[in-house]
């Protein structure tokens, strides 16, 4: 209920604003831990990063999904 009432009083992207930002400086520090590169092209990278990062995340699940479709069938 709480959580309801929050989010029909502010905007969800309001709300996530710092956790999203502090997300994003993970990756711009893996891509940039010396911080040499301009800041337009450590947030490219950055963003490519993130990218690789969602990449992965998604090949894995799929993976889980298709071991538990798996082992349903074999139990059938």
């Amino acid at each position: 209920m709480g959580a309801r009432a929050m989010h029909a009083r502010h905007d969800a992207r309001e709300i996530t604003a710092a956790g999203r930002a502090a997300f994003m400086a993970r990756f711009e520090r893996e891509v940039d831990p010396t911080g040499v590169l301009s800041p337009a092209e450590r947030q490219r990278r950055a963003a490519h990063a993130l990218s690789a990062h969602m990449s992965r995340l998604a090949l894995a699940s799929s993976k889980a999904r298709r071991s538990r479709k798996g082992a349903r069938d074999a139990n059938r």
